[in-house]
């Protein structure tokens, strides 16, 4: 299979698509809408994980696991998030097949194995939860509880694309219990925080931090945070949430707890999720024509030896001084790899790390043995230098942390020159068509934000964490604003 991808001028959704598959990091399945990870997209989302893991534990979080199915009368408990997702819902109905009589070898349902009740494959987890939940609280004692877990969930989607939105995914989803609303609000809004600082520290990707409207917020909270991204295309990126539930599952599902001063109170909630489309996300905010360009704290692989040899006798000696080099930059904590596969050209080589993303790529042949030297590219800018091999470990170590603030710096300006402030409909328009944020005052009504939606398409992001107290008039129905708010066409 050809390795050239389409140009992301010409098409960006082909281009995207394309490069999912040829750097091997995931493809469609036989279930319509599934996708498989392969194991060089799994080692991403196994550094996210861990990295995430580290944080919710840093945080106070502990690890759990729930059921994949949930009862649909607990489902139903909390009228909000059950109507939200109900369109998406795959529901178990028998547990058995049995032998088709009238074809055969086929299987069939049972219909003598029907199921009592109806089990929901769970779209999120807050209602097996917070049943289960009720019997871990009694007390103030008990809080607050302060739970994660690492799972897959299913929500049927009919429009899919690999990592984006599909209809099996892989994520986390915290889950946690207060004794006040103080507490719980403090909670959701630090989870925000541990997102975005992730998002940024070791994705490169900037954020922008902000609460969601009303119809955009998730169904059965009171107030969902969020962090913004923007991709290459100008469409915007939910790359997680954090949502302050108040006491809406706790009174669903009964769950009291005796306070300091002896009264039964309902408790406060949150609930917080990121997912493998922060694998899109990553793809989208830093990758070229070329292929992947992976932050280095991301990246499975992060330095890449290629000899360059004729005969065994330079293979032998060439690989001797690669695998010191390769050892020496382990014990830095750099992953290595060195490529000493005889089935493939050094050219060959090239371009398959260039269409992975590592970080740096180390080329050593004779001459450089002869010379004590290196050829060091990095992938960020295709830039390539000659460097003494016993200054390399350190010079590595440096270009690694070189590369994820360029990354990320240059993920800063390309937002900077695709952020438009507007302050009328024409300029709204104009300023949505070409892509990007959009920052502009808006009503507050529901039904002002879904006439901008039907004309444009754009919905409201976010409302910035950092906006600012502002006199104006919302840009479609000139009515009194104080505030401007974040508008993209979104994924």
């Amino acid at each position: 299979m050809s390795k050239k991808l389409t140009k992301r001028s010409e098409d960006y959704s082909k281009w995207y698509n394309e490069l999912v598959v040829k750097a091997d990091l995931a493809e469609n399945s036989a279930v319509r809408g599934c996708m498989v990870i392969k194991p060089y997209g799994f080692a991403i989302w196994e550094k996210m994980q861990a990295e995430l893991d580290r944080m919710f534990k840093e945080t106070g979080h502990q690890n759990a696991y729930f059921p994949l199915f949930v009862p649909k009368s607990l489902f139903e408990a909390e009228e909000k998030n059950a109507e939200g997702f109900a369109k998406e819902c795959a529901v178990v109905t028998h547990y058995r097949l049995q032998n088709d009589p009238d074809n055969e070898g086929k299987l069939r349902v049972d219909p003598e194995a029907k199921l009592e009740e109806e089990l929901v494959v769970r779209p999120t987890s807050e209602a097996i939860i917070w049943n289960t939940y009720k019997g871990w609280i009694q007390s103030y004692r008990d809080l607050p509880l302060l739970i994660n877990q690492w799972a897959n969930v299913v929500r049927w989607e009919m429009r899919t694309r690999l990592f984006l939105r599909t209809a099996e995914f892989l994520w986390q989803e915290g889950h946690t219990a207060h004794a006040t609303k103080t507490e719980a609000i403090a909670e959701a809004k630090q989870m925000q925080e541990v997102y975005a600082e992730f998002a940024e520290n070791f994705m490169a990707m900037p954020v922008v931090k902000g609460v969601k409207s009303d119809s955009e917020r998730f169904a059965g909270a009171e107030d969902t945070y969020t962090i913004e991204a923007l991709m290459q295309d100008g469409k915007a990126l939910q790359a997680g949430t954090s949502h302050f539930l108040g006491q809406n599952f706790a009174e669903a599902f009964d769950v009291k707890f005796t306070n300091k001063e002896g009264k039964q109170d309902y408790v406060w909630a949150t609930s917080w999720g990121v997912s493998t489309r922060l694998i899109g996300g990553l793809i989208m905010t830093h990758s070229d024509d070329n292929g992947l360009v992976l932050p280095p704290k991301l990246a499975p692989i992060q330095v890449v030896i290629v000899p360059i040899y004729k005969g065994q006798d330079q293979l032998d000696a060439i690989s001797e001084k690669a695998k010191s080099i390769q050892s020496d930059l382990r014990r830095k904590g750099i992953s290595v790899k060195f490529d000493d596969r005889d089935t493939f050209r050094p050219g060959a080589k090239f371009a398959e790390y260039e269409l992975k993303g590592v970080p740096v790529r180390i080329a050593i042949g004779n001459r450089d043995l002869e010379n004590g030297t290196l050829e060091i590219a990095r992938r960020d800018t295709l830039e390539k230098q000659i460097v003494n091999q016993d200054d390399s470990v350190n010079f590595i170590e440096n270009l690694l942390e070189e590369i994820q603030v360029n990354l990320f710096q240059k993920a800063i300006d390309f937002r900077k020159q695709n952020t438009s402030i507007v302050n009328d409909f024409k300029e709204f328009k104009k300023a949505i068509k070409k892509g990007g944020f959009v920052s502009a005052h808006w009503d507050g009504t529901e039904e002002t934000e879904d006439r901008i939606k039907e004309y444009t398409k754009a919905t409201i992001r976010c409302i910035p964490n950092d906006a600012k107290e502002e006199s104006g008039v919302c840009v479609l129905t000139g009515k009194p604003s104080n505030k401007r708010v974040l508008f993209a066409k979104a994924y």
